[in-house]
């Protein structure tokens, strides 16, 4: 069975999938996105991503296409249609389409929606979190309105490419003063010299990643010591251990960064435990 997409209100084949030219995620970048772990066929953390879009969309001032259970519904159904039972759920709206122009569309726009569905392996994921992974830095340079997940994505995606490009599996933003913001696609966290959990506060410029809202609780949960305040690349190479956050990445242990050795260089026993409880919980949660 081929993979299934939902585009305004159909569902069609991946590859005949289509939206108009004038749709303002196309031409303008005027959309937002969301990306939910699924786990036995399951959505994870979704409160906390049906509340950030919600957000997003306010933010952005594009109506609701749709209430929050219909687009449970539709969401449910995608994957049902895929087959999927471990992978991640993409869902895109945009303001809709109009005749091009930055300003928005005079009268009723219809917002355009889109779903797609794919698999995970989850036995490769969980290899690769035994293994670790690299990142390396790259100066700051997004808009000052990261707290939106919009799909205006270049720097994240030249990010990305400056990683791969080092062997790398993900990179991390570092601001005007030498801070790490957060990753081009998850949140970065520290485990300390005296143990404590640090990550960036969402005050600042980044996103109000999902994972990482759902591990905070973990983190009390468990009587750990977080500490919402940024850290340096140096910081980072000096702690005791290195991981980031996210729908895809889930809590990825960092062993390098720069091509220099965080702690032993090899996944601390903080972010692997971390990573166990997170998934028992997204697991137990899920929708």
């Amino acid at each position: 069975m081929g993979r299934i997409a939902y585009v305004n209100g159909r569902f069609v084949p991946h590859g005949e999938a289509v939206v108009h030219i004038e749709d303002r995620g196309y031409q303008l970048a005027d959309a937002v996105y969301e990306v939910w772990a699924l786990f036995d066929g399951k959505l994870a953390d979704a409160e906390g991503h049906f509340a950030r879009l919600e957000r997003s969309l306010s933010e952005l001032s594009i109506p609701e296409p749709m209430s929050r259970r219909a687009l449970t519904i539709v969401l449910k159904e995608a994957v049902r249609r895929n087959r999927v039972r471990d992978g991640l759920v993409y869902l895109q709206v945009s303001r809709g389409v109009a005749p091009r122009d930055h300003a928005f569309p005079a009268g009723q726009v219809r917002p355009a929606v889109v779903i797609t569905v794919k698999a995970v392996d989850r036995a490769a994921a969980e290899a690769r979190a035994a293994k670790g992974v690299s990142v390396v830095t790259t100066p700051e340079n997004r808009w000052g309105r990261c707290d939106i997940k919009t799909v205006g994505l270049l720097p994240n995606a030249l990010a990305k490419q400056k990683a791969r490009e080092a062997g790398a599996a993900e990179a991390w933003f570092v601001d005007e003063l030498g801070f790490v913001t957060e990753g081009a696609s998850s949140n970065a966290w520290i485990v300390d010299g005296e143990g404590r959990l640090r990550t960036r506060d969402t005050n600042a410029n980044i996103l109000r990643g999902v994972t990482r809202l759902t591990l905070l609780d973990v983190i009390r949960e468990e009587g750990l010591q977080v500490d919402e305040r940024p850290f340096t690349p140096d910081e980072a190479v000096a702690a005791k251990e290195a991981f980031i956050t996210g729908a895809g990445t889930l809590v990825l242990p960092v062993v390098s960064v720069d091509g220099r050795k965080v702690g032993d260089g090899v996944p601390g026993p903080v972010a692997t435990r971390l990573r166990r409880l997170y998934i028992a919980r997204a697991k137990a949660t899920a929708i």
